[in-house]
């Protein structure tokens, strides 16, 4: 192992922080295995409806040998989270848990999760390990844009940030002027926010007159929302940011799960805190490295809220093969859709992402724009509206109509469907200061 990591610290993309990135496969084996039976454990001794589960299936933490032995154990779900609000899953007592985060649920009552002290010093460490993999050092000057509160993202961020020794902003969301006004006189290097909400700043700041270029800001940590290749050319074509995915949710830890590299080549699960599976979303059946399916992570370390094969609804695949940046961890696919998101329309399958793909690729087109669901007759109707630019909008009638039916042609030709394509001028679509609202269903 020793010689390992000393190759390891002669790499251009290391980080003292990162260390752990670089441990060789057969030591991260051996540790999952241990926290894995460790946490398991823990969580059969202290959360009722796992014991349950587990005595159902005629199961016992002892049934835990190796790590493919995860698979025997049952699926947690987000109802899971709803039924036993707001504490039925808590592990730890309340005098041992020193934080508490919700997300906002979109009916009913939201996810609750909590930290012992130990658990946010795993955050931490993660939220640095992600910054570092993106390049992020002391020194640096980092604007965190997410939202703080009950919301994991902006207080994630903001720990780790501080923890690799970065000077934090912390902005929150909303306030666009001011956001744009202290990216400009403070000198800002990084910012962290959801990457529609950057799209804004991105056009906002046109309009101020203040040249993203021109600004010392060179990395941009993009998550919360899945978001396409598309964007982020958009995204660094428009400035100098080097755009990076990180990816987590509220249910595992917030941010800090997965990170990409300066390759780009796929996100690298922190691993040794969060075991990925990648499961058939309609039998469960776990996949082999290289298909897709549905994510399915095990947290190996949080002890106030343990959750055992968690189902993310994240559609992606475990990517085969190392990764030219020399970490051990293994690497998924960025999210590009989740498995409840998915619109059926007269019979077919339609994503936003595939209709966001087509719409990024056009010359003329904003990264802005609503798919709006209704139902005439009987049957489901589907429109997109999208911005173009301002000299698009200005030019013929005649010009703009080819411009629509050359969007729907693609976009059947993808997806297997004709879609009505409606073209808006700049700043018709209301922006997001969060994740971004892409479907308004009217349909009833």
């Amino acid at each position: 192992m020793k010689d390992a990591m000393t190759q390891a610290a002669s790499n251009p993309m290391y980080h003292p922080a990162s260390a752990p990135d670089f441990v060789p496969a057969p030591l991260l084996r051996k540790l999952q295995l241990d926290r894995l039976q460790a946490i398991v454990a823990h969580a059969y001794e202290r959360v009722e409806l796992f014991r349950q589960r587990l005595q159902s299936n005629a199961l016992s933490p002892s049934d835990i040998q190796s790590l493919a032995d995860l698979a025997k154990l049952p699926f947690t779900t987000k109802t899971d989270l709803r039924d036993t609000y707001p504490f039925g899953l808590f592990a730890s007592s309340l005098k041992d848990i020193v934080r508490v985060h919700a997300s906002s649920g979109t009916t009913g009552k939201p996810i609750v999760v909590a930290y012992t002290k130990d658990d946010v010093a795993v955050w931490t460490s993660v939220m640095v390990r992600s910054l570092a993999t993106c390049g992020l050092h002391e020194g640096d000057i980092i604007q965190n844009a997410y939202g703080y509160g009950l919301f994991t993202g902006g207080l994630g961020a903001h720990y780790g940030a501080e923890g690799i020794g970065a000077t934090v902003i912390p902005m929150s969301g909303g306030n666009t002027d001011r956001q744009i006004m202290v990216m400009k006189d403070f000198g800002v290097t990084a910012i962290c926010c959801t990457p529609t909400y950057f799209l804004h700043l991105i056009d906002r700041a046109s309009q101020l007159g203040v040249d993203l270029k021109s600004l010392p800001l060179r990395a941009g940590v993009f998550g919360a929302e899945p978001w396409t290749q598309s964007m982020r050319k958009h995204i660094e074509s428009a400035t100098n940011v080097a755009a990076y995915d990180i990816y987590g949710l509220s249910e595992i830890i917030g941010p800090g799960v997965a990170i990409e590299c300066p390759c780009h080549n796929g996100l690298h699960i922190f691993e040794d805190h969060f075991y990925p599976e990648i499961i058939d979303p309609e039998t469960g059946k776990v996949l082999p490295d290289g298909q897709e399916g549905e994510l399915v992570l095990t947290t190996l370390s949080k002890w106030a809220m343990p959750m055992i094969r968690y189902r993310t609804r994240d559609i992606t695949t475990l990517l085969p093969g190392s990764c030219p940046c020399g970490r051990s961890l293994r690497r998924m696919r960025r999210i590009g859709r989740r498995s409840d998101d998915m619109l059926i329309i007269r019979g077919v399958n339609v994503y936003p992402s595939q209709i966001e793909a087509v719409l990024l690729e056009v010359e003329g087109i904003l990264p802005h724009y609503m798919i709006i669901l209704t139902r005439e007759h009987g049957l489901d109707q589907i429109e997109v509206q999208v911005e173009v630019t301002a000299q698009v909008f200005s030019d013929r009638v005649g010009t703009l109509e080819a411009l629509s039916d050359k969007i729907m042609d693609t976009i059947e030709r993808v997806v297997g469907i004709r879609i009505k394509v409606t073209l808006v001028e700049p700043q018709t679509i209301a922006r997001s200061e969060g994740k971004a609202k892409r479907v308004i269903d009217k349909r009833g």
